[in-house]
């Protein structure tokens, strides 16, 4: 946890020796034409413009904050029939630097958001966005993850996460005539006196091993349903 909020990133203490389950690993980047930085921060944080571009995406939402930089959230998302659909419970950070932007999440157990039984729990082991301005007008986005979404995608799943960059990419040419529509001086990540939400302990949280949860058999099903949709956790 940040000792002072708001300059350093939160992270929950990990238990000793956790056992890391199989995984998808992915390293991308996309260059943003005439998206600055700052404006490509501000999409990936709005969870209210997320439902314009985002079409897998069932439901998101913010849980608590931990700090002004910090805080606990659901995802969940749309997975091809006849997988069944996945969620995350993640902790966020994020922090400005200078005119770049980074933000990180990694899976966390909260008590009051344990896993549901119409979703497979999937497990962001660490995910993160570096967002480098190239001059005023543009940047480049970094994607890194590394993932555990359970069950068939742990050895046959094909991500294809450059669909879903390209998706970040067009959402944030079409966010600045959105957000001017929308309520544009609300922005809490940016403006954390406008945070209403609330405060979560990181003594409620501990992080989310994927061999603490269920095992999902669907290794039997058809390979061609098991492309693992263009999300981002």
């Amino acid at each position: 946890m940040a000792s002072s909020p708001g300059t350093a990133l939160a992270r929950v203490p990990q238990s000793p020796d956790p056992i890391i389950s199989p995984c998808c690993s992915l390293q991308t980047r996309i260059s943003c034409k005439d998206v600055p930085a700052e404006t490509l921060y501000d999409v990936l944080h709005d969870t209210h413009y997320r439902k314009k571009w985002d079409s897998n995406m069932i439901e998101t939402y913010d849980i608590g904050r931990l700090t002004v930089n910090a805080d606990v959230g659901y995802y969940s998302w749309k997975c091809p029939s006849p997988l069944k659909n996945r969620d995350f419970v993640t902790l966020r950070s994020w922090l400005p630097l200078g005119n770049d932007y980074i933000i990180i999440n990694y899976s966390v157990k909260h008590p009051k958001y344990p896993p549901r039984k119409d979703f497979v729990r999937a497990v962001s082991l660490q995910t993160g966005y570096l967002i480098k301005a190239n001059g005023t007008s543009a940047c480049v986005l970094y994607y890194l993850t590394q993932v555990d979404p359970r069950g068939a995608w742990q050895r046959k799943g094909r991500p294809v996460y450059p669909q879903a960059m390209k998706k970040i990419y067009k959402a944030g040419l079409k966010y600045p005539e959105w957000k001017h529509k929308h309520d544009p001086e609300y922005k809490p990540w940016v403006y954390p006196e406008q945070n209403t939400l609330p405060s979560v302990s990181l003594d409620e949280l501990s992080v989310q091993h994927a061999d603490s949860l269920e095992n999902i058999d669907e290794t039997g099903l058809p390979e061609d349903h098991l492309n693992m949709s263009d999300h981002e956790a």
